[in-house]
């Protein structure tokens, strides 16, 4: 039962709920019908061997032809003495009947009818003058028997053959099942068109809920016009209140996106002004540094480090700044330059410069005989590799391994390194996370390289994921 709720939809369920219903009725009609028909026959057969008696088995013995003759054919007679069956004859409609009467075809006759002995022993077991009852007798078939006292000490039993009634009950079930098998047939036709009307706004509701499903909430501006049909939320039905519902459920959330792309908005804009108004200022502290380092005159050496020092932070702040500058330039939609990009050829260029980077780790490279050409941006790209080599170098031993393999538009960086901390997993593409939070900020990143990297594949379209595996596992898919 739990797998026919969870596989069949609402509309089959309750047709099919409607028709086992209807079977449920009709089954309980026609047995009832048919009940009471079959009562009714054999109560008409009680009569008749009641208007009866017991002249025809009497006939048997005394030979009144006038009595024979009465009988319908198929009649049984039978007289018993002590228990035994002395004579027996069924009425056929011939001459035959009239010489059984008379005792002058009487033994050829007997032979053709006497019951067998558990016939015969269910025949001395009648009540005597009591109701009727059903007897099969051998190839006769059933019939239905009454007993009555003779008038030499003997029992007289007659019956009527039981066949007219199970045809005629038989062609009444046959007439129930054709009726019943119609009756379902167009219950179901027009139950289906019926319960497709009564559940078309419900139809729409869904339609509804299925095309929000699909729009892209996560990010961006987002325009949710859809709703529910007027026709589909009327307020005086089950289905129509869970469309009024719904509509004003979509209603919160459009105004919530709409308050969180503002506040997205002002962030972008924060983040691209402080970008722009930092450049100048980190530019110039930095060429002071370096044109005081360059200074021709011999400089202490405390005051040669704090400008080393200086030169450094420069440096690392003017990185953080384009950072920032990226990723609002992203977030703001702005399109990538698009051309065809090698990335077999990045791929060696970016594992080269992680090799002179790092040359205490191990560099894999797994490459397809042919080049793989995608059309993007081929700085913005290699940078994305660039950050994924460089993360696992910064976050793996020495020694370790890091493989870079590139199939038909995939290109994954594993390492055999601890890994990432499943508790981060849920955020690690998010801006300013770092794997490491117990790294000092002068010696770790400034937790924008996977943000950058995610932002770049989105932008061409595609996917950056962590897989799960030994170590950590990247996979940059490309259309």
């Amino acid at each position: 039962m739990a797998w026919w709720r969870g596989r069949r939809s609402l509309r089959v369920r309750l047709l099919a709920g409607l028709l086992a219903l209807l079977l449920v009725i009709f089954a309980g009609v026609g047995l009832a019908v048919t009940t009471a028909l079959r009562g009714f026959l054999l109560a008409r057969l009680d009569q008749q061997l009641a208007e009866t008696g017991g002249r025809y088995a009497a006939s048997l013995e005394h030979g009144n032809t006038s009595d024979t003759r009465a009988q319908a054919p198929g009649t049984f007679g039978a007289r018993l003495l002590a228990g035994t069956v002395t004579a027996a004859a069924v009425v056929d409609g011939d001459s035959d009947d009239a010489a059984v009467a008379a005792g002058t075809a009487a033994a050829d006759a007997s032979d053709q009818v006497v019951p067998a002995p558990p016939v015969q022993q269910r025949l001395a077991a009648l009540a005597v003058g009591g109701a009727a009852d059903t007897v099969r007798l051998g190839a006769l078939g059933s019939y239905r028997v009454r007993a009555v006292p003779g008038m030499d000490g003997d029992v007289l039993v007659t019956g009527v053959p039981l066949r007219p009634v199970e045809d005629t009950v038989h062609q009444v079930v046959l007439l129930e099942l054709t009726v019943f098998a119609a009756a379902v047939v167009v219950a179901g036709t027009v139950g289906g068109v019926w319960l497709r009307l009564a559940l078309r706004p419900l139809d729409r509701i869904a339609a509804t809920a299925t095309r929000v499903s699909a729009l892209p909430l996560a990010r961006g501006e987002v325009v949710l016009s859809e709703r529910v049909p007027a026709r589909a939320a009327d307020p005086a039905t089950e289905t129509g209140r869970v469309g009024l519902a719904l509509n004003r459920m979509l209603g919160h959330v459009e105004g919530a996106l709409a308050q969180r792309h503002a506040v997205e908005d002002r962030l972008r804009g924060f983040a691209a002004d402080a970008g722009h108004e930092l450049r100048t200022p980190v530019a110039t502290v930095r060429g002071h540094a370096e044109l005081a380092l360059r200074h021709p005159e011999p400089v202490p050496q405390p005051v040669r480090h704090s400008l080393e020092r200086i030169a450094a932070e420069s440096r690392r702040m003017g990185a953080l700044v384009d950072d920032l500058l990226l990723l609002a330039r992203l977030d703001a939609g702005r399109p990538l330059a698009a051309a065809e990009v090698d990335l077999t050829r990045l791929a060696l260029d970016c594992v080269a410069d992680a090799r002179a980077a790092a040359p205490e780790h191990h560099w894999r490279l797994e490459l397809p005989e042919q080049p793989v050409l995608v059309t993007g941006d081929e700085d913005r790209l290699r940078q994305v590799v660039a950050n994924l080599l460089s993360n696992a170098h910064r976050h793996t031993p020495p020694g370790s391994t890091v493989t870079l393999s590139l199939t038909d538009r995939q290109l994954t960086v594993a390492d055999d390194g601890p890994g990432i901390p499943a508790e981060l997993h849920e955020q690690l593409f998010e801006r300013f996370v770092r794997a490491d939070q117990t790294r000092a900020r002068a010696t770790g990143g400034t937790g924008l390289g996977l943000a950058i990297a995610r932002a770049v594949a989105l932008a061409h379209g595609g996917t950056l994921t962590l897989e799960p595996g030994p170590g950590a596992r990247f996979v940059l898919r490309l259309p």
